[in-house]
């Protein structure tokens, strides 16, 4: 069975252009199958600033409104996207940019309003491999943004780990799915001003107590639980750190692990 790996870049990667352009150099040449998953929450808030729409987050996440929607969607699916994808295009790594709707690939059901009503906002019920499959076999390597679709014509804003952790459990049964979060940190680190101290391996004894410790908290939460319910459900590989895991042997990350 193939190894596909599923990279998801957020942070500094996406918003950096310079640290962008360095990182798709190194990807392109990532042989083998490949999936690439971005979001883009930081640009996505300048533009709302600059049109005038009010930005509401709840505990880092963002309440999805219908003008924050299309912004959403300017910005991912629109300037993001297709600038990753002519970016690759530039290194000989034949690229096409998808949102969940793009071919059928994934499909969400809009958040239910519980304590908080966060909009349009989409968590995904399923993954469907057969158009992205034929790509990847055709040695195209697709480009996902953090948008789905409900098959009912609605976009949904979605989490981008989510959409990167689903994809991996997806591929799961087709490939040897690995799947690598990448941003501007080391890994999970023991103390976030120290690049030296890094978690290299979290399981399910140690992460209730990083989490009691307040060591593992906010952001970094869902983001685990993401890596959690990937290993769960046969992704065999989950990695937490800077992109130099990718392409450096000695560089130093975490390790999700059962």
């Amino acid at each position: 069975m193939k190894t596909l790996k599923i990279i998801k870049i957020g942070g500094n990667i996406i918003d950096d252009a310079v640290v962008l352009d360095d990182f798709l150099k190194a990807f392109s040449k990532i042989e083998g199958p490949k999936i690439l998953v971005h979001g883009g929450g930081k640009l996505a808030t300048k533009l709302a600033h600059q049109m005038g729409v009010k930005v509401n987050m709840i505990d880092g996440r963002r309440i999805t409104d219908a003008a924050t929607l299309d912004i959403i969607t300017m910005v991912y699916a629109g300037k993001i996207n297709k600038s990753i994808i002519a970016m690759l295009q530039a290194q000989q790594c034949n690229a096409v940019g998808f949102t969940g709707a793009d071919g059928n690939t994934i499909e969400s059901v809009q958040r239910p309003v519980k304590d908080i009503n966060f909009g349009y906002v989409g968590d995904v019920q399923k993954v469907n491999t057969e158009t992205t499959n034929l790509l990847l076999a055709g040695n195209v390597t697709p480009v996902f943004c953090a948008i789905t679709h409900n098959t009912k014509g609605q976009l949904l804003n979605t989490n981008a780990d989510t959409v990167a952790s689903e994809l991996a459990i997806g591929f799961a049964e087709l490939y040897h799915t690995e799947l690598y979060y990448c941003f501007e940190k080391s890994g999970v680190l023991i103390d976030v001003s120290n690049e030296d101290s890094v978690i290299e391996k979290i399981n399910n004894n140690n992460y209730q107590d990083l989490k009691n410790q307040g060591i593992i908290a906010d952001g970094m939460l869902p983001k685990l639980e993401n890596c959690f319910h990937a290993i769960a459900n046969n992704v065999q590989k989950v990695c937490i750190g800077k992109p130099e895991m990718l392409f450096n042997s000695n560089s130093k990350f975490t390790t999700i692990q059962d």
